[in-house]
């Protein structure tokens, strides 16, 4: 099935020779947001590869196609959750969420993200536009005040959130369900449906439902338009729209919006505190969407242009001509495709919606979940001590859990770093350089004509450029990795197959052909490993002499296997990747886990 937004192509063949023209995307402006990360600590690998990373591959691969794109991110500082680890820490909350927010963007600069701003939901910019929904949707009759049974731990001397309280699931029995969600089944849940529930607190029992007033977004009123918007989206992966689908056919519940907490966005109408909500915030889950706006105003107004984010997120000040891509994790979008949709369509006012919403399933360490206090698995400011951020960005990417749930292994993480970075594109890239320098003083060489093995070559490199470039653009991520190993592959068999140290004893011409179709491989790697191994990338440009980023190659690969100049200079440099042996992967199965749960 073709993707509307897909940039196709049409192959045909002229005496011979595969031709491919190339149809251009006429959608040049690109909004993508990868699901916020939760304030409270570091992230785990599960985190990156299920919503952060591919959106930044995305990025990257929709800059050197020639799109404007802005990929924005944020922390999500608001709820109990940040109250409670900046009381463990010793610090306000807001002195918590500073430091962490710092802590969390250098750590996504260190792994390659390429945000064009992280920013923060407890900004100013983010608190005007969450109140100023509130207002409209409260304006258009969606909005109601009711007063609700909420669960108050006696033990803790307060009111818990959903997510607070915990219990056995009423629909599938699973124990371990929040208030708000249980990740068992994936129903939405309020805190009074659980059975037996607890404090996540302090695992108090003693607990009582007791009157509170709080604010209700009226979902139910909206449904006809959610159901008629879900409906046009028929093109989106299949993960994201049956969980969109089964949310509809549950039906839909009105949602509380304000939640008995200090920390977060003031509840406001008419521009003053809201009588009777003086001591409440919002929902952590009605502002933090919120804050993709949010953050892309804060990074217009970093720029001097205050006004510039409407271009962006408004349809009456030209947001018509952009394509917005959300990436995240399974858990985020029944909120995604639900509560932020509802909100935006419930305000009445021409603000976009997303085009494309892109989930992943889990990513688990050998079948069980990530635990820092059970020391299970690898955390992002873990990882980059042990190898750098492109190891790390390729098994992720390579094994990204899409069409189902993934574990994590020391022993798949090492058979595919050695096999496809070592051996196959670490190994092309060393012998064709040195090969180069020894006979032919490190410069492409000239003269010589093509012949049926570089002709085959263009054919098959031109059919996995069009694989590739599909893949990259309908986001599967899995299959784009593959089209682009096995370009690498195709360098390898080439070079063996026309052996330029054989030729060279007796044709240095022919030779020279080899070496100089080699060296252009060696290029156009580093084009396609842009998006996923940028660093890597950049040291194999290096090597050819040539500056990242550049553009996306054509689908001609004759065109672009002639790219680098004759009697350009190159250079072989350090050892792409090493490889990891048995030993490293014993001993960081035994500091991180590394057996069956």
């Amino acid at each position: 099935m073709h993707h509307p937004y897909i940039s196709t192509v049409e192959m045909v063949y002229d005496h011979g020779l595969l031709i491919i023209r190339e149809l251009k995307d006429p959608m040049s402006r690109i909004l993508i947001t990868s699901a916020l990360p939760y304030i409270n600590g570091i992230k785990h690998l599960g985190n990156l590869a299920g919503s952060m990373l591919p959106a930044d591959v995305f990025a990257r691969f929709q800059r050197a196609r020639g799109h404007e794109v802005l990929y924005i991110c944020a922390t999500d500082e608001h709820g109990t959750p940040a109250e409670l680890a900046a009381a463990k820490a010793g610090q306000d909350v807001r002195t918590y969420c500073d430091e962490q927010h710092l802590i969390q963007k250098n750590a996504g600069e260190a792994f390659g993200l390429s945000y064009d701003w992280f920013g923060r939901s407890s900004s100013p910019e983010n608190r005007e536009l969450t109140q100023t929904f509130c207002e409209a949707l409260d304006k258009n009759g969606l909005i109601e005040e009711r007063v609700d049974k909420m669960v108050f731990s006696i033990d803790d001397g307060r009111f818990l959130p959903d997510r607070y309280v915990e219990g056995t699931c009423p629909h599938c029995g699973y124990d371990k369900a929040r208030g708000d969600q249980c990740d068992n089944c994936g129903r939405l849940l309020d805190p009074t449906d659980l059975i037996n529930p607890y404090s996540a607190v302090s695992g108090s029992r003693n607990l009582e439902v007791r009157d509170t007033r709080h604010l209700y977004l009226l979902q139910t009123k909206v449904e006809p338009q959610l159901r008629e918007w879900i409906a046009g989206k028929s093109e989106w992966p299949q993960l994201a729209l049956s969980i969109a689908n089964k949310h509809l056919e549950e039906g839909l519940i009105d949602r509380g919006i304000t939640r008995d907490l200090k920390w977060g966005v003031p509840v406001t109408k008419d521009g003053k505190p809201r009588p009777g909500f003086e001591d409440k915030v919002f929902y952590v889950w009605f502002d933090a969407p919120i804050e993709y706006i949010g953050s892309t105003k804060e990074y217009f107004t970093a720029q001097g242009d205050p006004d510039g984010w409407q271009k962006w997120w408004r349809l009456d000040q030209g947001a018509d001509d952009v394509r917005y891509v959300e990436f995240m994790g399974k858990d985020n979008v029944a909120f995604h495709t639900v509560s932020f949709p509802a909100t935006i369509l419930g305000s009445g006012e021409p603000w976009k919606m997303v085009d494309t919403l892109k989930a992943f399933n889990w990513l688990n360490w050998y079948g069980g979940k990530f635990s820092t206090s059970m020391n299970r698995g690898v955390f992002m400011d873990q990882a980059l001590k042990l190898l750098p951020a492109d190891y790390w960005r390729w098994y992720l990417v390579a094994n990204a859990p899409e069409s189902s749930d993934s574990s994590f292994t020391w022993e798949q993480f090492q058979a595919t770093i050695n096999k496809d970075l070592a051996d196959v594109l670490g190994n092309f890239v060393n012998r064709i350089l040195k090969f180069t320098e020894s006979k032919f003083d490190g410069v492409v060489p000239a003269g010589g004509e093509a012949g049926p093995l570089e002709e085959k070559l263009y054919t098959d490199i031109s059919a996995l450029l069009v694989e590739a470039t599909e893949a990259f653009e309908a986001m599967e991520m899995r299959k784009a990795a593959q089209a682009v190993r096995r370009i690498w592959v195709l360098g390898n068999e080439y070079l063996q197959e026309a052996a330029p140290w054989t030729a060279f004893k007796t044709d240095v011409e022919r030779a020279g052909v080899i070496v100089r179709h080699g060296l252009n491989l060696v290029r156009l790697y580093a084009v396609l490993a842009q998006p996923i191994i940028p660093f890597a990338a950049q040291s194999i440009a290096d090597c050819v002499g040539v500056e990242l980023p550049l553009a996306w190659p054509s689908m001609d690969a004759k065109a672009e296997l002639a790219k680098l100049a004759s009697g350009a200079k190159v250079q072989s440099g350090e050892v792409l990747f090493k490889k990891i042996d048995d030993d490293m992967v014993a001993e960081w199965a035994a500091r991180f886990g590394g057996s069956e749960a």
